[in-house]
């Protein structure tokens, strides 16, 4: 675990820090975030820790905010509790941080996403090494591990999760890897795991990157669960996602002190808004807004939404019709009614 002891006496009494979180229609993942929080605030206890929402549930960003300048905080640390940088990370958390330092004279400096480090890496082979330790008797060599990530429109951050993979497999020794998304990119995860099983595996391994619970992740079992009932004779294992594991908390903790340190670099040369990506060129210096000022706090609008994740005005994404994207949820969805 990461000393919590220097950030708690280097700081200075009028710094707080805001954790960022994305919003959930489940309650289960709110509740996570949460406990997530409550651990950061008990490793650094001297430190006023508040944090918000971007939609569906409150308090929103620039409550949290309020907040800490209630407290007499004077300078704002801002961490998106993100896995990766794409939207969310780059547009949508920085115009709500901009907007209210702006409008209210308090200064916010933005740290990281929990990105990829040893530390991840070793909270998502823990996750796995519990289905390992309750399923003795297979062997990992003969064993295929399919990691699935949300998906995104930033071919930065969908680059990490099959990073992530690579890293699993070669730190456990699984005879193959391959990564699923649960939306917007591709492959998806019902065409991505049909695929995959045509390499002859019996056993799998379904790993989902993700921090917290919520509809996505329920997306990722209804669709792995469909893939199973059609292949009887596979034995699909189900690891869980990150949630509070103590070494996702080190990596936030690590993250503050990046900033204190102003170590908190960001990578630009693979971001799709300043280099020019292959495929991704006219995205290139795309203004930073945000997508969710409309819905900030609010989960009576957008649970009527059910297609939620196309709701906000982004940039297309250019592979939208890639046929083991986003249009195979057309025909999932159909067969679910």
């Amino acid at each position: 675990m990461i000393s919590s002891a220097s950030i708690n006496n280097k700081y200075p009494s009028n710094i707080g820090i805001v954790l960022c979180g994305h919003g959930s229609r489940d309650p289960q993942a709110v509740e996570e975030f949460i406990k997530v929080v409550n651990k950061i605030k008990s490793r650094i206890p001297n430190i006023p820790v508040e944090f918000g929402f971007l939609e569906f549930n409150r308090p929103i960003i620039s409550e949290a905010l309020d907040q800490l300048r209630n407290m007499g905080v004077e300078k704002v640390i801002a961490l998106p509790a993100m896995l990766f940088a794409a939207g969310h990370t780059k547009n949508d958390i920085p115009a709500v941080l901009n907007k209210y330092s702006a409008e209210n004279g308090l200064p916010i400096q933005y740290g990281r996403e929990l990105g990829l480090n040893s530390l991840m890496i070793g909270a998502a082979g823990a996750r796995i090494q519990e289905v390992i330790d309750s399923n003795p008797i297979f062997p990992i060599s003969e064993t295929l591990l399919v990691v699935a990530g949300r998906g995104a429109s930033d071919p930065d951050a969908n680059s990490n999760v099959c990073k992530i993979t690579r890293m699993l497999v070669e730190g456990f020794g699984f005879g193959w890897g391959e990564t699923v998304f649960s939306g917007v990119t591709f492959p998806l995860v019902d065409p991505g795991l049909r695929n995959a099983l045509k390499l002859g595996f019996k056993r799998v391994v379904l790993f989902p990157y993700f921090l917290f619970s919520g509809v996505l992740v329920n997306r990722v079992k209804d669709h792995s669960m469909k893939v199973a009932n059609d292949n009887p004779d596979i034995q699909f294992l189900n690891a869980s996602y990150l949630s509070d594991h103590d070494l996702v908390i080190d990596t936030f903790l690590e993250r503050i002190q990046e900033v204190f340190n102003g170590e908190n670099f960001m990578n630009c040369a693979l971001c799709k808004y300043r280099s020019n990506l292959l495929g991704f060129e006219n995205e290139v210096g795309y203004k930073q807004i945000s997508h969710h000022e409309h819905v900030e706090g609010c989960i009576d609008i957008c649970s009527e939404n059910k297609s939620h994740e196309h709701s906000h005005e982004h940039f297309p994404y250019p592979h939208a019709e890639h046929p083991l994207g986003p249009v195979t949820l057309r025909s999932f969805n159909k067969s679910q009614i």
